[in-house]
């Protein structure tokens, strides 16, 4: 293990210090825990999507953050410890990757002193569908009170963190804007400043991380879907993105949080990783999380975008694409990950996705398609794409006929800001 001591402004990170430099009014002193994934130059590079390779799963390869006991069981020791965690949250018993046991039942029987279990969207145990209301409640398994930090309480309260000593912070993240992790982690480390805890983040692999594509988040769209100035995806794990919001100081009153980041070793972002647990429940495997950035734009039209099917934003259809030019069909019905699906009950033509090459950029055709393609242009989108777009701007393109190339060229300036602030803050090889 190498030990990096560094000091975070908004200027960057990664300045080596001496322990007198500590006492600086406005900088934070963060403690890296890293290993052989350090950073590399950035590349933006497209691979076009009808390119082959092989997808190999990168998993028995890599060792996530929360496999890496010995890095951070030191830092819980004697400590009162609340957890951030879902179904995601979890540690390999074997190299093979084929066991694994929860990551609060892990610590427990390892005598942590967990308080408390903070919930995000879809909750603790993952069971919530997306936008449900997650509640209070206490775990069944272990006993341990859980709290929601998703609908009116996004944000730990006070009275919530004063018995706690640190947070642990254990999500998979699949890299993109409006997956609201990267929300929940930003209000997280808000509460944890102002109340002066710390927070360890246990890393994990971005299954999307071999590419940053999008328009870039106009601030005055700014909605628990989309907090920050960043593209659609992002590219970075969530410890990098954790590093970057302190950095960036885009926290209230531009306060900071001291975070550990204890990192996952043999990973780079070129890697195929296929996730071993649903990280929610729409999710259901590596293709609907590498279509999620391009279909989840079906979110904010009248398309359904494969909830109450199977194959959750690996397929899109709507009752008004016609039937001719979209012969695949399908009837969302009610499921485990949405009761109430878009175009419930209604047979829907478009197209199946679900056997597309692995994507290295956003895809708009489909998109674009549907909406010259709908006999109802006029209900086409509704006020929730600006907010996945996070942008007016690309609505209005679509609608005017701008060609996807054109669109892409427009999103090129805000890529190559975006690309030189997210290189302060990268801790593993960029593809």
């Amino acid at each position: 293990m190498r030990h990096v001591f560094a000091i975070l402004s908004g200027n960057g990170v990664g300045r080596h210090v001496r322990p007198a430099l500590m006492n600086f009014k406005v900088l934070l002193f963060i403690f890296f825990l890293t290993s052989c994934g350090q950073q590399a130059s950035s590349r933006n590079t497209e691979t076009p999507e009808t390119a082959k390779e092989p997808v190999i799963p990168a998993i028995a390869t890599i060792n996530t953050g929360a496999d890496r006991t010995a890095e951070y069981l030191p830092l819980l020791r004697g400590k009162r410890v609340g957890i951030v965690a879902n179904p995601s949250s979890i540690i390999f018993k074997d190299e093979d990757k084929k066991a694994y046991v929860h990551l609060v039942d892990s610590l427990l029987s390892r005598g942590v002193d967990i308080r408390k279990v903070f919930a995000p969207e879809h909750g603790f145990r993952g069971n919530v569908e997306a936008g449900g209301t997650v509640k209070d409640g206490k775990d069944p398994k272990t006993g341990l009170p859980v709290l929601s930090i998703y609908g009116n309480n996004k944000k730990p309260k006070p009275e919530q963190l004063k018995d706690i000593d640190i947070l642990l912070f254990d999500l998979q993240d699949v890299g993109v804007r409006f997956y609201t992790y990267i929300s929940t982690l930003h209000y997280v480390m808000e509460a944890c400043a102002e109340a002066g805890k710390s927070i360890v983040i246990l890393d994990r692999p971005n299954p999307n991380g071999h590419f940053t594509d999008g328009p870039v988040l106009n601030p005055k769209y700014k909605s628990f879907i989309g907090m920050h100035p960043i593209p659609v995806a992002h590219g970075m794990t969530i410890g990098e993105y954790a590093l970057m919001i302190n950095g960036e100081k885009w926290l209230a009153n531009g306060i900071q949080c001291p975070v550990a980041v204890i990192t996952c070793t043999g990973y780079t972002k070129d890697m195929p990783y296929d996730l071993p647990v649903r990280p929610s429940p729409n999710l259901p495997n590596a293709q609907s999380i590498n279509l999620y950035p391009s279909t989840c734009f079906f979110e904010g039209t009248n398309v359904n975008e494969g909830r109450g099917t199977d194959k959750q934003f690996q397929v899109y259809g709507s009752p008004y694409l016609p039937a001719e030019k979209y012969p695949y069909t399908y009837t969302p019905q009610p499921n485990a990950g949405s009761k109430d699906p878009k175009n419930k009950g209604k047979v829907c033509h478009g197209e199946d996705l679900s056997g597309t090459e692995r994507l290295h950029r956003i895809e708009l055709r489909w998109l674009i398609g549907a909406y010259r393609n709908t006999t109802k242009k006029e209900a086409f989108f509704t006020d929730f794409f600006v907010k996945l777009a996070g942008t007016p701007q690309l609505r209005q393109q679509i609608e005017a006929g701008v060609t996807e190339d054109e669109i892409r060229e427009s999103w090129r300036e805000g890529l190559e800001r975006f690309a030189k602030t997210r290189q302060k803050y990268l801790l593993y090889k960029d593809s």
